[in-house]
Formats: structure tokens, C-alpha cells, sequence
């Protein structure tokens, strides 16, 4: 019967991973451009501008860069707190990433002109980083207070949720409803290149994680200084207690914006991995990606590469005192395969960090499928409330 299960299992995820028809293989480009604003100290020159570099300057040069960003990471992930926080009201819209969700949308664009949906509320501010994107320069976290039935703040505690890598613009509102039930305020916050962050020219967040390898890690620097700046929000709101939760790519970000923030005391992380460039370079849903980067790079060079953005960079930093966190993974993954999951415990236990694993029985796509979806939830808003009662 394990078997049998095991090989269902493999072939729902496949099927899962490979229905989107959308991916586009784009060339390697190591994107030095993006790296010229970055806060780095004892950076090595920068290369003149309009000069011709070769492919092993460029190559040398980035991972240059890497060693000084890990060698003073607080100031690559420093930040200015905007002066501009401010709520939103609008109809939440899908922004949907593939055409699977056509007739969804056309449904909730009939309620929305029809007058069923209620408007909302999104904190939006200037994000510290600037991209040549208008729509992504400006954050956008939908806010779900926990609210009594006299309209106060039911407590003083709050999470930023982040969803997975191409997720739509409703993905884990359920969550941050179930964690107001507990008497949790939510931010799910739209990730850089997501959903109303996306440019126009794009049908999915492809320039978060890409084969434009500066352009990745800038990503991934915005995501992390947009996620500090909603916990100075939530600071001047009141809120005394903060968490976070992130899945899959927003588990990255979630961990590293955590090893830079002490105030994230309470961390969900749904699926991990200890580098970056291994999910990219053997999970199903980043096979374009590594189609591009296999010609020239190497995994261990990619490794190398990527390291600012990787978790394992700041192990150290995360495991400092008082944090507790939750690692879930699926037995099945073909995208976040288990082994890098478990290799994020096994640091952890090396640490002896106040920590908890979860093994889901299914992969990383049918995390998302029913029963498995209230499972997963299960295990983390349960975890989430806990962690915030013994703060």
C-alpha cells in the first residue's frame, strides 16, 4: 500500500507541475546593472559603465559580491522606513498567473460589478527599493485585523504571511482568516513581481526568480526590506508580538527577513531548503530556469551565486535566542525536494533552536489540494497560537 500511495502521490504531483503551459525559458544574464544601488561595504569596483565584460568577469565579479553581502548582510537588508504607510480600500482582484483561472475571474468580476464583493483594506507604502517597475515599487499587503464583535483589536499580536512563488492574489486569505479566529491580526503581503506588483508585460512573477541572477537577488533584498517595514507598520499600530509565515519561496524570504529582524519571534516556514539555487536547479516548477543556467553554470557555481539570498548564509544569525519556529514539508515534494527540508532541522537541531517539524504526507502542490490543505493549515495556525502564547 506504500508504495501504491507513494507512486499516486508522485503522479498527482507531476501532473500538478506540469499543467501550466506559460513558463518561458529566458537566457542566462548575470545583470550587473541591478547590483550598482546595492549598500555593500568593501564591495569590490564597480566595472565601468558601457564596459565589455566577459562572461568570466561577470561571473568573478558576482561572486565577489556575494562574499561581501554575506560578510555584512545587516547593511545589504538595511532600509529607510518610508514616511508614505498608508490603507487602501478596493475590490480585491485575482491577478491570476495562468489561464486555468480564466472563468474564476470572470466570476468574480460579475459579483464585483454586481456589488457582492465588499472592498477591503491594503497598507501600501514606497518600497525601499526601487526597480524600473512602477507597479512593483510600490508595496501591498492586504490587512485581515483581528477584530471583537465592538470593531477593537481583539490583541496585540500580528503575523506577515507570504505565499508561495506565483501565487494569485487570494492565495492564504483563508490562512489569515483561521489565524483572526485566534484572535491574530494578518498582513498577507503581495511579494515583490506579485499579483498588483506585476508588470504588465508578465503572466506570472517570473522576475522574481529567473535566470537573471542579480535581478533574483534584488528580489529577494525588496521582499526582505518590504517585510521589515510592514513590522514598523504593524509597531505603530501597536502591536507588541510578531510573526510570520511563508511558503515555498516565501519561506526564504521569511527566513531571511527573521535573521535580520529580532522582532520576528514566532516563524512558520512551509517548506525550506538551506540554498537557493538547489530548489531552482532540481524542483520541477524552475526546470525553465535551470534550462538556461545548465549550459554555462554549474549547481556548486550556482550555489556560490546565490548564497546572499540562501538561508543557510545566516543560519547563524537566524538561531538566535528566543525564536521559535516550525518547519513543515511533504514527504513527496518534487519541487522543495524533503532532503533540503531536512536538512534546514537537522541546522536547527545543531543550534539546539526552540523548534518543531511537521511531515505532511503528500508533495508541494498537493500541499495545496484538499485533504492536505487544512492539514497543512492545521499544523501552522496551531503552531502560530501557541508560539504566541508562551512569548
Amino acid at each position: 500500500m506504500r508504495k501504491l500511495y507513494s507512486k499516486w502521490m508522485y503522479a498527482w504531483e507531476h501532473r500538478l507541475t506540469t499543467r501550466d503551459t506559460n513558463r518561458i525559458v529566458r537566457p542566462l544574464e548575470f545583470g550587473l546593472e541591478w547590483t550598482r544601488d546595492w549598500p555593500i561595504h568593501s564591495r569590490p569596483p564597480l566595472p565601468p559603465e558601457g564596459a565589455v565584460l566577459t562572461q568570466q568577469d561577470q561571473e568573478e565579479y558576482l561572486l565577489a559580491l556575494n562574499r561581501a553581502i554575506v560578510a555584512d548582510s545587516p547593511s545589504f537588508y538595511s532600509y529607510d522606513t518610508p514616511t508614505d504607510f498608508r490603507l487602501e480600500r478596493r475590490i480585491p482582484e485575482l491577478f491570476p498567473t495562468n489561464t486555468r483561472q480564466t472563468k474564476q475571474e470572470q466570476r468574480l468580476r460579475e459579483r464585483a460589478l454586481a456589488g457582492k464583493i465588499p472592498q477591503v483594506e491594503f497598507l501600501r507604502f514606497t518600497s525601499p527599493v526601487q526597480t524600473p517597475y512602477p507597479e512593483n515599487n510600490v508595496a501591498n499587503a492586504r490587512w485581515f485585523p483581528a477584530l471583537d464583535k465592538a470593531g477593537h483589536l481583539r490583541g496585540r499580536a500580528a503575523v506577515i504571511v507570504l505565499p508561495q512563488w506565483n501565487a494569485d492574489a487570494f492565495s492564504h486569505n483563508s490562512l489569515c482568516s483561521i489565524l483572526n479566529r485566534f484572535g491574530i491580526s494578518a498582513l498577507r503581503m503581495s511579494k515583490p513581481y506579485h499579483d498588483v506588483r506585476r508588470p504588465a508585460e508578465l503572466e506570472r512573477s517570473d522576475y522574481a526568480v529567473s535566470s537573471n541572477l542579480s535581478r533574483t537577488i534584488d528580489a529577494c533584498r525588496q521582499a526582505v526590506t518590504d517585510i521589515r517595514c510592514c513590522l514598523d507598520w504593524l509597531e505603530q499600530q501597536g502591536f507588541e508580538k510578531f510573526g510570520i509565515l511563508g511558503t515555498s519561496l516565501g519561506s526564504c524570504y521569511a527566513f531571511i527577513a527573521s535573521a535580520h529582524d529580532r522582532r520576528l519571534r514566532v516563524n512558520a516556514f512551509n517548506h525550506a531548503s538551506t540554498y537557493f539555487a538547489d530548489v531552482v536547479w532540481t524542483g520541477q516548477s524552475t526546470r525553465h530556469i535551470r534550462a538556461a543556467l545548465q549550459e554555462t553554470l554549474t549547481l556548486e557555481r550556482l550555489r556560490e551565486l546565490w548564497m546572499a539570498i540562501s538561508p543557510m548564509a545566516y543560519m547563524d544569525k537566524f538561531a538566535a535566542p528566543g525564536k521559535k519556529a516550525l518547519v513543515v514539508y511533504g514527504r513527496y515534494d518534487l519541487t522543495f525536494l524533503p532532503e533540503f527540508s531536512q536538512q534546514v532541522v537537522e541546522e536547527f537541531g545543531k543550534r539546539a533552536m526552540d523548534f518543531t517539524h511537521r511531515v505532511l504526507p503528500c508533495g508541494h502542490y498537493t500541499t495545496g489540494e484538499t485533504p492536505y490543505k487544512f492539514i497543512d493549515g492545521w499544523h501552522l495556525c496551531k503552531f502560530i497560537r501557541g508560539a504566541f502564547q508562551q512569548l
